[in-house]
């Protein structure tokens, strides 16, 4: 990608803080609704984002009609909304406000069990470190944002925006309550020290990566590369693996943070076999959190389009 020049850094950033700027001075609830309805109306000129999205659903959910994929897609964008017109809030927000409008429960679905909670609490008192796994689902913006306001603090893997103007901005709202960002790029031994010293570091791993990055394991049925760091990180430094998810729920008019089973590293001595085992096995909790709020994730990126050898592209 080429690199931007000084005044298209600032056209943008100016744009942004303009944008930012009005939603931040707007009520909670008003600059969510201009948030959505800002996406509703974008929705009909992203045709290439459109695409890619309905042929994910495609992949995902084959059993569905088209119209109902459709309408999983549009609210999926009005979610992206959603998240804008609350990231806008950051500024002014308190552990009380999103204490009002976050719960954070330490159960699945399914409810994870009393001994396995009482596993958790017992491996973070001994200095265990943890890999928080979340998905681009529902607000990952406030997961992060008001698990360090209503929790701890925690380290999040990130890969900076390529205008510095605009990374610096969300930089400072996302570590206002102490949380600390740690650039994707030529980090493992940072992140090492991180997890050994038993902190907890966050990673959003659903999206598509290079080969050499990663592994491929089942996602919705398909095969799809997926990062192999988590594991090997988890493997190197004993870290917990926890799945976390943050999505809106309508009925409560609420945030449910809420978590999958615990991983632990699988072990076989065969560490290659490992290493995706141990990744499929956070990725199918990963696809319980998606086939329950199906509206909230990010369909237009393209999850599948790194294929195995041999196989032709699905998009």
């Amino acid at each position: 990608m080429a690199k931007k020049s000084t005044s298209q850094i600032w056209i943008e950033y100016a744009v942004v803080r303009v944008i930012f700027g009005f939603f931040s001075i707007l009520p909670r609830r008003l600059a969510i609704w201009c948030g959505m309805f800002l996406a509703r109306i974008a929705f009909p000129f992203l045709g290439g984002l459109r695409r890619a999205g309905m042929r994910n659903l495609e992949i995902a959910f084959p059993e569905k009609t088209v119209d109902e994929r459709a309408v999983i897609l549009k609210k999926s964008f009005q979610n992206l909304g959603r998240i804008l017109g609350e990231f806008s809030q950051f500024p002014r927000a308190t552990p009380k406000s999103l204490a009002e409008i976050t719960e954070f429960d330490f159960e699945t679905e399914e409810k994870i069990n009393s001994e396995e909670r009482k596993f958790y609490e017992a491996e973070r008192a001994k200095g265990r470190g943890v890999i928080l796994v979340s998905p681009h689902l529902g607000n990952w913006e406030i997961a992060v944002f008001a698990y360090s306001a209503l929790r701890e603090p925690l380290k999040y893997l990130a890969r900076p925006l390529d205008n510095p103007q605009i990374e610096d901005l969300t930089v400072r709202l996302r570590t206002r309550f102490g949380n600390q960002s740690i650039n994707k790029t030529n980090s493992v031994m940072s992140v090492i020290e991180i997890l050994r010293k038993g902190d907890i570091l966050g990673i959003l791993p659903d999206v598509n990566v290079h080969p050499k990055e990663g592994v491929f394991v089942p996602f919705f049925g398909v095969p799809a590369c997926t990062t192999s760091g988590v594991a090997m990180l988890a493997h190197r430094t004993d870290a917990m693996i926890v799945p976390m998810y943050c999505a809106w729920d309508e009925s409560k008019k609420r945030y449910k943070v809420g978590y999958g089973k615990i991983i632990e590293p699988v072990r076989s001595g065969n560490r290659q076999q490992d290493i995706i085992e141990t990744t499929a096995l956070y990725t199918a909790e990963i696809e319980k959190f998606i086939r329950a709020y199906p509206e909230q994730w990010l369909w237009i990126h393209k999850r599948w389009k790194t294929r195995p050898p041999g196989e032709e592209s699905l998009y």
